[in-house]
């Protein structure tokens, strides 16, 4: 198993754990707290911790998924040899053969087709 492999299945990981993360969370700021607590002035059990909780994790978790991402990037496999453009090299240039219209076969027009359709009716 090669080391970029590694890094792709902690990454699909982290990622995941970011999804729940971020699904678990209220945009009004409810959230999980506000299913524990009832919402109201009761804080039970350390709820408005909760909030906390979630907002450092899903930091982490961020910084955690972009460090792997950096880190990857040292992981990705090289290929052996040069990889220079063969754009660029004169030898690989392939010329097309160029072709004329030729003499002995006249060019037909598309009145001169319709002519011969009509014709053959």
């Amino acid at each position: 198993m090669s080391t970029f492999t590694i890094f792709l299945a902690l990454m699909v990981v982290v990622a995941f754990l970011l999804i729940v993360v971020i699904m678990v969370q209220n945009p009004k700021g409810g959230g999980l707290s506000s299913s524990f607590g009832g919402g109201g002035t009761q804080q039970l059990g350390g709820v408005k911790k909760t909030t906390d909780f979630l907002d450092k994790s899903t930091w982490t978790l961020a910084t955690i998924l972009i460090a792997l991402i950096l880190a990857s990037s040292l992981a990705i496999p090289k290929g052996s040899g040069p990889q220079d453009s063969k754009a660029l090299d004169a030898d690989a240039i392939e010329v097309a053969p160029t072709t004329t219209p030729d003499a002995a076969t006249p060019a037909t027009t598309t009145e001169d087709a319709t002519k011969a359709a009509d014709s053959t009716e």
